[in-house]
């Protein structure tokens, strides 16, 4: 039966880079914001990118719920970055009869900061896709709204660190 995948994990933790790792090993679709947005706004920045982003995602949820119907494997690559959204989401797919499992990547500081450094890179050379650049500023307003999931609310919890093979 065919299931979603939602990856939890904060700003450049290597959520998207696992993300392709699961579609790999599950050919499963992978529905990103990040990469819905830079397609249709570039990502611009503002108080609109917001109001887009969670558009974004309530329409590719539904999407989510006509390919598991469909029959394929979901990966949801978002970050769920609140338990109150990790606990909406699931409800959702609950209530749609869809049988969904958390991963969670936790990175830790030392693989998060250099994560952040080779992203800016990137960016600052062009080759950034669908990243936008994480300044200090940024950073913090970011890390104010993580909240670490709870052990009961991830079914894998995935830790990454610079001495992993996978990175």
């Amino acid at each position: 039966m065919a299931k979603v995948i939602l990856i939890c994990g904060k700003i450049c933790s290597g959520k998207s880079y696992y993300a392709k790792g699961l579609q790999a090993d599950t050919k499963a679709v992978i529905l990103s914001t990040d990469e819905a947005t830079y397609d249709l706004i570039n990502n611009e920045q503002g108080d609109f990118y917001n109001i887009f982003a969670a558009r974004v995602n309530r329409y590719l949820r539904k999407k989510a719920v006509e390919i598991i119907n469909a029959g394929a494997d979901v990966i949801l690559d978002w970050g769920f970055w609140t338990e109150s959204n990790r606990r909406e989401i699931s409800q959702f797919f609950k209530t749609n009869n869809v049988e969904y499992e958390w991963h969670y990547i936790d990175v830790d500081d030392k693989t998060w900061y250099s994560n952040i450094r080779t992203r800016n890179e990137r960016i600052t050379e062009g080759c950034g896709g669908s990243d936008f650049y994480v300044d200090d500023g940024l950073m913090k307003k970011l890390l104010s709204l993580f909240e670490v999931p709870h052990k009961d609310e991830i079914d894998v919890w995935y830790k990454l660190n610079m001495t992993s093979n996978d990175q």
